[in-house]
């Protein structure tokens, strides 16, 4: 932690700010105590839960619920960042653009080749 540089644009983080991390009261350290006691005794309900042999109902888990939900409807939570514009502009606009430059140019090519008598048809029912 001594050689810790803060970088110009980022803040601390708060397990590296010592007076964060060093000099907290005697309240704070018990109520992180209690939320980890709280956390490992909400782990160990649903490990048990998970775990039981003769279980026959379903593990109802919030958090995975959520998730699910946020998985299938992900519309009502989009939000349009630089970085998704683009991601959105890179693989729906600038295909449909290459595409028709590609297929353009290649008629064009043809129709020169074509009406300077140049292009070698043989005869095709299908083109």
């Amino acid at each position: 932690m001594a050689d810790y540089r803060e970088a110009p644009l980022a803040t601390r983080p708060k397990t590296l700010d010592p007076n964060e991390y060093f000099n907290l009261s005697p309240d704070q350290r018990r109520a992180e105590d209690a939320r980890a006691a709280l956390r490992a005794n909400l782990k160990r309900t649903y490990q048990l839960q998970l775990n039981n042999p003769h279980r026959a109902e379903l593990i109802e888990d919030p958090a995975l619920t959520r998730w699910v939900y946020a998985r299938a409807n992900p519309y009502p939570h989009f939000k349009a960042t630089k970085k998704t514009s683009l991601l959105g502009a890179m693989f729906g606009v600038v295909p449909l653009f290459v595409l028709y430059y590609v297929f353009k140019t290649n008629r064009d090519n043809k129709e020169e080749r074509i009406k300077a008598g140049t292009l070698e048809r043989k005869f095709s029912l299908s083109s």
